[in-house]
């Protein structure tokens, strides 16, 4: 009987071995094998909606500047003069007249350097979505590596409460403690159980918020690795304020922006100078009387002219007085930028090395120390030199240490991805 219960129970650990191999197969076949942090990114790169529409803007901003310089259209007019019956019936004189509008020379180059630097700023845009959505995807993606986590600690945890019960119900049946540890025993194990629902719940939620930034649809969840890794964090503040200023998106839309308005100056300033008219007309006259002389019925006109700004008081002054405060504006926004960028940095970089050293602080020193000292005082209220209360806070303090070394650690990464996104730029690329 007992060699046939071992045939069976090998066959089917056989048979389970044969399906998880075929599994992990059909797996790697399918290119399943579990997605990483930066492989999550990519994907919501090529997948997010609102990348895709800000690129769009950003393309629409580039084909919009070959028109700045792009000449006006000539228009054309066709004029029917003295006819005796009707608009369109045989006049005396026909005119056939081409106009032609052209800016004053350079005000073309201007408008083409503030259309540049306007597709640039939509190029920056997308850069900025695509940092902020890479921010979201590893914030998702690191509160999903905690819950897990804590749920794995949390139902550890509940496996020591269930060992912790036993030993209470073992004591209380030999009349060596009282039923009130058992009750309380029991209390914290339900009360375990019940945490362990909600972490679940946690994860769960994580996952869908995951497949929201892939845009994926909730339940198409994605195998990903969720392994918790720590990296400290080795590089010096001020290579990274520096960097800031050189890469962060909204500095240098900035610089742009400031850029145009000084551009707009000048345009503004142009304002002073006349645009030009330019046009040529050929008179075709049906009745010889009409005409210059009776040998020449048809004649050229040539046209040309020009506004004159003579209300500039009321409008080009003014036009230039806004564009020199919008450019005054404009500067101080840059350094204004710069100067939260450079705190931001600072403090998000202090808060980092922080997280970091308590995590370590966790996971080397007080995590083992609240393990043995649980182990310990088990061993110890079994042989009746503590009561109840004693063992609870053991447990408790163990429990707390993981717990707080896996928020420490999820502190820390929460606070690099913070950190790369005030700069602008990945730590490492």
């Amino acid at each position: 009987m007992l060699d046939r219960m071992n045939k069976t129970v090998r066959a089917l650990a056989a048979f389970s071995s044969i399906l998880l191999l075929a599994a992990f197969g059909a797996a790697l076949a399918d290119g399943e094998a579990p997605l990483t942090a930066n492989q999550l990114v990519e994907r919501a790169i090529q997948a997010n909606p609102q990348v895709k529409s800000v690129r769009y803007r950003w393309q629409s901003a580039v084909h919009s500047i070959k028109q700045t310089v792009a000449p006006n259209d000539p228009i054309f007019t066709y004029t029917n003069s003295d006819s005796v019956k009707s608009p369109v019936g045989r006049a005396s004189l026909r005119e056939f007249n081409f106009t032609e509008n052209f800016q004053f020379p350079g005000k073309a180059f201007f408008q083409r350097d503030q259309a540049v630097r306007t597709a640039e700023i939509a190029r920056l845009t997308l850069e900025a979505t695509i940092r902020d959505l890479r921010a979201a995807v590893l914030t998702g993606y690191y509160q999903l590596l905690l819950d897990t986590a804590t749920a794995e600690v949390n139902r550890e945890n509940n496996d020591s409460l269930e060992q912790v019960l036993k030993v209470t119900q073992i004591a209380y049946s030999a009349s060596q403690v009282t039923e009130t540890d058992v009750i309380s025993a029991e209390f914290d194990l339900t009360a375990g159980r019940q945490l362990q629902k909600q972490y679940e719940t946690a994860i769960a939620n994580d996952q869908t918020t995951l497949d929201q930034l892939l845009f994926r649809p909730p339940g198409e969840h994605l195998n990903i690795d969720r392994k918790l890794r720590l990296e400290a964090l080795t590089v010096p503040l001020d290579p990274l304020i520096d960097r800031a200023y050189a890469e962060r998106q909204e500095i240098l839309e900035s610089a742009l922006t400031e850029r145009n308005f000084n551009t707009a100056l000048s345009l503004a300033k142009m304002e002073y100078l006349p645009d030009f008219t330019a046009g040529i007309q050929y008179d075709q006259y049906l009745v010889p009387s009409f005409a210059p002389t009776p040998s020449q019925p048809n004649d050229w006109v040539g046209i040309i002219g020009f506004n004159l700004p003579i209300f500039f008081w009321i409008k080009q002054n003014e036009d230039v007085a806004r564009a020199k405060i919008d450019l005054a504006a404009s500067r101080t926004d840059l350094a204004s930028i710069r100067s939260q960028t450079a705190a931001t940095v600072t403090t998000l970089y202090r808060t980092a090395q922080f997280a970091y050293q308590n995590a370590m602080v966790y996971r080397d020193t007080l995590t083992p120390l609240a393990g043995q000292d649980f182990r310990v005082a088990l061993i110890a209220y079994q042989g009746g030199k503590i009561d109840f209360v004693t063992l609870s806070g053991a447990l408790q303090r163990s429990y707390a240490a993981r717990i707080n070394y896996l928020q420490a650690a999820n502190q820390y990464l929460a606070g690099v991805v913070s950190l790369e996104q005030a700069i602008g730029a990945p730590l490492v690329k």
